[in-house]
């Protein structure tokens, strides 16, 4: 019997690599249910609720006593309150003076139409969309004729929400006929002014009207002026009539200017 040898083969066979062709298939189908166990493993995980960890409660730990200084907490930011609708009285209470200028102009307004008569149908028509309603107009013998040389609000004062009373100064000219124009006395009207939803100021009564008699001023003593002073004064400013003693202790010296309409009229100036 001839003893075992090696033996060497120019060329492998492939047929003893290749494996079976039935445990490729199997293998590949291992593979394929093994994804698509995990995909459905992978979804069902996702859609589950995740549940809310307890709230963190910190531990509590015994602290030796020490004398420290309080350092006061840090402001908390103001908290933005959502949007809420509130009725238009708290809305004009948000700025209320822009309503005491409302008011108080369509006071005077209504004062110079309520105090002017000229006859005329523009006039009327304008005074009647201003009063109440069925409030007669004023009425005037033929001839008259009253214009308003100024109007102011003295006060204005607020008596609910959207409701003021304004007091207006009123100063006018009348004429009757062919006779020239001559001024009245400053009257006051108190005027009551409600601030409308849509429509905006309206007159909600009509006005009392009085007579004011100006205020006394106070006593200005003149002094007499050096004569060097009074020499010295530019006669194109005016007469000098007098000095007084102004706050700071100065000297002022008054004068009698004319002025371009022709009156003399007693202004200080400087010296």
């Amino acid at each position: 019997m001839e003893p075992d040898r090696n033996e060497v083969y120019e060329r492998i066979p492939w047929e003893t690599l290749e494996r079976k062709g039935n445990d490729r298939q199997w293998l590949l189908y291992a593979v394929a249910g093994a994804v698509v166990l995990g995909a459905l493993a992978y979804s069902f995980m996702r859609n589950q609720p995740v549940p809310v960890p307890p709230p963190a409660i910190a531990a509590t730990t015994s602290v030796p006593a020490t004398t420290t200084t309080a350092v006061p907490a840090a402001p908390q930011p103001p908290t933005v309150a959502s949007p809420l609708v509130v009725a238009e009285a708290d809305l004009f209470a948000v700025d209320p003076e822009r309503l005491f200028d409302q008011a108080a102009t369509h006071a005077e307004w209504f004062a110079v139409e309520f105090v002017s008569f000229d006859g005329s149908e523009q006039s009327s028509t304008t005074l009647s969309a201003l009063l109440p309603a069925d409030v007669p107009l004023p009425t005037a013998p033929d001839g008259t004729q009253v214009f308003v040389d100024w109007a102011r609000a003295a006060t204005v004062t607020q008596t609910g929400p959207a409701s003021f009373d304004v007091e207006v100064l009123v100063r006018s000219l009348v004429t009757n006929g062919e006779e020239a124009f001559r001024r009245e006395p400053t009257r006051a009207l108190l005027v009551s002014v409600e601030m409308g939803d849509e429509e905006g100021p309206r007159i909600v009564g009509l006005p009392t009207l009085a007579i004011i008699d100006p205020v006394d001023g106070p006593v200005l003593a003149l002094t007499e002026l050096p004569s060097d002073v009074a020499a010295a004064v530019d006669p194109a400013l005016g007469e000098p009539i007098g000095g007084v003693i102004a706050a700071d202790g100065s000297l002022e010296i008054v004068v009698m200017a004319e002025g371009s309409d022709g009156v003399s009229r007693p202004v200080v100036v400087s010296p």
